[in-house]
Parts: structure tokens; C-alpha cells; sequence
């Protein structure tokens, strides 16, 4: 996820704080739009940091 703060610093001009919060907002727009049974998957995705392996990641 630091790939995708840094993008969200640089691009939209947030701060740090700023760039998390907006992440955890997305996070919880998707845990409502999707079926109950990818609440995981949502929570995985928003839960791997930077140093995650592709074989850890499901969308790698």
C-alpha cells in the first residue's frame, strides 16, 4: 500500500495522514459494495504492505 499512499501524496497532493484516511475511506466503500463473502479479500488487500511477495498477493 505505500506504492499507493506515495501515488496519492504526489498526484492528489495529500499529506501523509491525509493519504491514509483516504485509503481507509476506500476501503470501506468496497467492503459495502462488495458480497459478504470478499469482505476477506478487501480486508487482505488493504492489509498487505509494500514488502508483500506476488505469491502472497491475489491480484499479482
Amino acid at each position: 500500500m505505500d506504492d499507493l499512499v506515495q501515488q496519492l501524496k504526489e498526484k492528489a497532493g495529500l499529506s501523509e495522514e491525509q493519504a491514509h484516511k483516504a485509503l481507509g475511506v476506500m476501503k470501506d466503500y468496497l467492503m459495502g459494495k462488495v458480497p459478504p463473502m470478499f469482505n476477506g479479500f478487501v480486508e487482505g488487500f488493504f492489509a498487505k504492505g509494500s514488502n508483500a511477495s506476488a505469491e502472497e498477493d491475489p491480484l499479482a
